[in-house]
């Protein structure tokens, strides 16, 4: 059992067998969850970084385009109602040679009839009524290279004949690109070696916190099986010391059962060596008496060998009843009640019937024992929980008031519901329990009298199942004299 205990323990520590390794280490999850965020911030920011240099970038293209078109608007001259262009090859050298980046330009009047450039252009977005001498940019594409346009709207001819000149000037993205690269590799290498560095810190931060619990793990790894000392870690964080004292409950109750079972098992043998060895003197006793011929024809030999033979029965009954009481404790044991099922059935009915198959023992005891259901019979009181166990722990309170209230003694059974409860009693008019063995009474191998066959067992185990249904018991007194034990149940919803 120590060693079952242990390696639940070592479990809790370690973690859950049949989890995969991620999920299991708390330092890596904890690593993992802390690094992710990062990482995410860290692409946010290189996208809002390559975003914002997108569009200073932008900017300053659009700034150049801008006086560009106006330089090439200015070498087109309205003369009435017609062009003159004056462009001559080094203005067009100017502005067709880029040392960085492909242009491109285009004249048309009316917008869209070329008239001037070196390539068509793509249109502008439709603008209704253009704002004249105001420039318009705009994204498109020159064959397959990516432009950035700007277009002049611009008026000339006379006063009747307004007409309108569209002056449009294109330079590749990829300077703009390249820009927003550059930008970005600037701004991205020191943020990346910042988060390097604040992975190594988060990293040396979790390994520093979480070394209470590597200290916890091994002091409880280290640990023999049968040492159940409290773990010491007062220099922990609360945390790790609040899972210490979790564990030292743990312990504390593991000790604890394990006590009792060492008491049990040591009053176990006692109760049973008495009656056994009384059993073996006697029979041999007994035995020594059959092997002398001459005593068998005497009447005072055989009447002390009857008697003999009468105590070797009564050793015998009491050997029997001590083991039933004590298979009977075993089964109302945490473990083993568990593993029994659970039904709903009428407790009334249940005790009723118990009592009539106890009326003949009575009887025989002298004792007038009868069953008051209270309005029982017309309403059943159910409860939840092993019927069986139920029954044995009524079982045990009318074999005690049987046993000890003494002949002409009365003996009453009850159930009887109170709200949300039921409630199952039995009482006698017998001599009772002193008021200050009522609780000791509850312990094993303890008797508040030394009269009667008992072992002292039969109230401990109907304390040991009532509890295991979540229930209540206890002893009060009955005037003028007697006892009456009380059991308290759930009902069932």
């Amino acid at each position: 059992m120590l060693q079952r205990s242990w390696q639940g323990l070592r479990r809790l520590i370690s973690g859950v067998p049949g989890v995969s390794p991620v999920s299991r280490s708390l330092h890596r999850h904890l690593l993992l969850w802390l690094l992710l965020p990062q990482l995410v911030l860290w692409l946010a920011a290189a996208w809002v970084t390559y975003d914002v240099a997108a569009r200073y970038a932008n900017l300053a293209i659009d700034r150049s385009l801008y006086q560009s078109s106006r330089a090439l608007a200015r070498q087109v001259k309205p003369i009435g109602n017609g062009l003159f262009i004056d462009f001559p090859r080094a203005a067009q050298d100017i502005i067709e040679t880029d040392a960085d980046d492909k242009v491109y330009y285009m004249v048309s009047a009316p917008p869209g009839q070329f008239i001037l450039g070196n390539n068509r252009l793509p249109a502008p977005p439709p603008i209704t009524k253009p704002v004249l001498d105001a420039p318009y940019f705009y994204d498109g594409m020159v064959g397959d290279t990516p432009v950035r346009v700007a277009a002049l709207y611009l008026a000339y001819g006379e006063e009747g004949e307004p007409q309108r000149m569209l002056v449009q000037l294109a330079k590749s993205r990829a300077s703009r690109e390249g820009l927003a690269r550059r930008i970005l590799i600037d701004t991205a290498l020191p943020l990346s070696m910042l988060v390097g560095l604040m992975s190594l810190i988060v990293w040396a931060g979790i390994r520093a916190g979480l070394a209470p619990l590597a200290r916890l793990r091994d002091a409880v790894k280290d640990r023999a099986p049968n040492d159940l000392a409290p773990i010491e870690i007062e220099s922990a964080p609360d945390e790790v010391r609040a899972l210490a004292k979790a564990l030292n409950s743990l312990l504390a109750a593991v000790h604890e059962s394990v006590s009792k079972q060492r008491r049990f098992i040591s009053d176990a043998a006692h109760q049973l060596r008495t009656p056994l060895a009384g059993l073996k003197s006697q029979t041999e006793l007994a035995l020594q008496d059959i092997a002398d011929p001459a005593k068998l024809h005497d009447e005072a030999a055989m009447t002390a060998l009857k008697a003999r033979l009468k105590r070797v029965h009564e050793s015998a009954n009491r050997s029997a009843h001590l083991v039933s009481q004590l298979l009977t404790l075993a089964r109302a044991e945490p473990e083993s009640a568990a593993a029994q099922g659970r039904t709903r059935f009428d407790l009334a009915k249940l005790a009723r019937e118990l009592t009539a198959e106890q009326v003949p023992r009575a009887l025989q005891a002298g004792i007038d024992l009868g069953f008051d259901a209270l309005g029982a019979r017309e309403a059943p009181v159910e409860v939840e929980g092993n019927a069986l166990l139920i029954r044995e722990a009524l079982a045990n309170l009318i074999d005690n008031a049987i046993r000890y209230a003494g002949r002409g003694t009365e003996v009453t059974v009850r159930v009887r519901a109170e709200g949300l409860h039921a409630v199952a009693e039995v009482e006698d008019n017998g001599p009772g329990i002193a008021e200050a063995d009522r609780e000791r009474v509850f312990e094993r191998f303890v008797r508040a009298t030394h009269e009667g066959s008992g072992c002292g067992l039969g109230l401990a185990i109907v304390k040991e199942i009532v509890e295991r249904h979540a229930g209540s018991v206890s002893l009060q007194p009955v005037q003028p004299q007697g006892l009456c034990v009380r059991l308290v149940f759930r009902r069932a919803r």
